[in-house]
């Protein structure tokens, strides 16, 4: 599976701002990490579809992806739908309405991950159900 490698400025600087401002609609998921243990955090942009919540992969397999599929729980910190939720993946076939409801509500900030990933299986989908 594809991935789009954040610039570093972007991971260091503009990933922990926008997680903890909330921007764009961004909420911070934390996931325990496959390997360390360690919880690890990232901002994503949340979405709901028929009332239920999902988070989308914009870059690709990154390593918040392999570590939600291990660990299958996470939490959203923030102004934007905080809580712990249990994660299932969604099959690619599944993912159309979610990513066009995603690319509505992110516009332009995500339109270039979309350029470079064409394809809806290079962005993985995951229903949150509250724990």
């Amino acid at each position: 599976m594809a991935y789009l490698k954040p610039p570093a400025f972007t991971k260091k600087v503009f990933n922990p701002i926008a997680a903890k401002l909330g921007l764009s609609g961004s909420a911070e998921l934390v996931v325990v990490g496959r390997r360390s243990g360690t919880p690890r955090s990232v901002p994503v942009i949340p979405v709901e579809v028929d009332g239920v919540l999902y988070v989308v992969s914009t870059r690709g397999e990154a390593e918040w992806v392999r570590n939600l599929r291990a660990a299958e729980t996470c939490q959203l910190r923030g102004r934007h739908h905080p809580g712990q939720y249990a994660a299932e993946e969604l099959s690619t076939e599944n993912r159309a309405p979610v990513l066009a409801a995603y690319r509505a509500k992110a516009g332009g900030m995500v339109k270039g991950y979309f350029s470079k990933l064409p394809d809806s299986g290079d962005h993985p989908v995951f229903r949150l159900s509250a724990r």
